[in-house]
């Protein structure tokens, strides 16, 4: 429920006790609006019908993977160290050093890197740390993009904090504005969220806006918390990363950032990734892991420390997405207000009413997409940011995806 507190005309904040997370599940939405509705005969030559709605990587993951984990039978039966082996820490550290150009100094990997199920599991547990950690200076809120991912509402509900979404609008490069909100909700914030390359519209943040979030982050004293799961899959120049910001200010004061093995190595099942960042808040994190949480096992840690060192797949991937966007390029024109994204796997298409456009596809093509209001869950002021637009996942090889588009296009016009 929308309270009457109505701090700046770019946020809006809502009191946790009065509702359902189920409310805010985009997916469980989505079923709820399809339900009854018979689909459509799709373009495949089956018939069968095609979920784009959710970020699913289909390519398959590196034989590598496999093969790794197979030389590490006697470590099953064993429960995983929270901060997992040397060797998982070690090579995380490498590829940081190699990805964001990183000073040799500036991570620990004992003090500021710890192993965590893929990035979902650590943003959430981000959310329950920061939170309690910032009670006592009545630091309640947390920021969060909109439209977003689903866990950073998730995190905040659990935590008793209240959301505040921050519109991520076209004219903001479809990236938050933090330093429009009023100075008093920035003084109240436990913790930000800021996902670069963004989920849904792939926008990234350069160094400018890295800079300038990390400084209103330690002026306000809130954590910065990047999800930078997408930091590989790119379809230009490699964005730059928060870690790689932090270092030009010689410290890791209120920054976190959070890698995964999900897209970067198409293991979203393999459950595994890190966080890096200022100690305390890592340290934070790792004891709400071994309240609820789960350690990663040995063998997957030992799978992801070889992945990390291996970029051979990773160049394969990069080439798979861009056909992909090239032939969504293709097809698509500037249709629906799309011009390709820096990064990620997501067709972030304007489509004058979300809702009516996944129902039109479902029914007419047998095509799921999702409503992108379902990804900002309540309307903010000037409307639901997301209400105009269609997430479509381009996560399929060509003879999926070209078929898919075309009769994309010929439904929605």
């Amino acid at each position: 429920m929308t309270t009457t507190r109505q701090p700046s005309a770019f946020a809006e904040t809502i009191a946790p006790q009065r509702v359902d997370p189920r409310a805010f599940q985009p997916f469980l939405r989505l079923a709820r609006l399809l339900e009854g509705i018979e689909p459509g005969r799709s373009p495949l030559a089956d018939g069968s019908v095609i979920n784009l709605a959710v970020g699913d990587p289909q390519l398959a993951a590196p034989p590598l993977l496999a093969q790794t984990i197979a030389r590490f039978p006697d470590d099953w039966s064993r429960y995983p160290p929270f901060r997992g082996p040397a060797r998982y820490r070690e090579a995380v550290l490498s590829w940081l050093k190699r990805r964001f150009s990183l000073p040799a100094d500036f991570l620990d990997p004992d003090r500021h890197l710890l192993p965590i199920p893929g990035s979902r599991e650590g943003l959430f547990f981000a959310s329950l740390a920061a939170v309690t950690l910032g009670a006592s200076e009545g630091r309640t809120k947390v920021l969060i993009p909109a439209p977003g991912y689903r866990v950073y509402v998730g995190g905040a509900l659990a935590a008793g904090a209240e959301p505040v979404f921050v519109p991520a609008r076209r004219e903001s490069g479809f990236l938050p504005d933090f330093s429009a909100l009023d100075p008093a909700i920035l003084d109240q914030t436990a913790i930000a969220f800021l996902c670069s390359p963004s989920n849904p519209e792939g926008a990234v943040a350069g160094k400018a806006e890295w800079k300038h979030c990390i400084e209103l982050a330690r002026r306000h004293g809130f954590v910065l918390a990047a999800d930078e799961c997408y930091a590989d899959v790119y379809t230009g120049e490699p964005p730059c990363g928060v870690l790689e910001v932090a270092a030009e200010t010689g410290s890791l004061d209120r920054v976190l950032s959070f890698h995964s093995l999900s897209k970067r190595s198409n293991a979203a099942g393999l459950r595994c990734g890190f966080i890096a960042g200022e100690q305390g808040m890592v340290d934070a994190i790792d004891a709400y892991f071994r309240y609820g949480g789960a350690g990663v096992p040995v063998p997957i840690l030992q799978a992801g420390a070889a992945l990390w060192e291996d970029e051979a797949h990773v160049v394969e991937t990069r080439s798979f997405y861009r056909n992909l966007f090239e032939i969504a390029e293709r097809k698509l024109g500037n249709r629906f207000g799309w011009s390709r994204p820096a990064g990620g796997f997501f067709l972030w298409l304007e489509v004058g009413d979300g809702e009516e456009a996944a129902r039109k596809l479902w029914s007419e093509a047998g095509i799921r997409c999702l409503p992108g209001g379902y990804m900002c869950p309540l309307p903010l002021e000037g409307g639901n940011p997301g209400d105009p637009f269609l997430r479509v996942a381009l996560i399929y090889g060509p003879e999926i995806t070209e078929p898919a588009l075309d009769r994309l296009v010929e439904v929605l016009g």
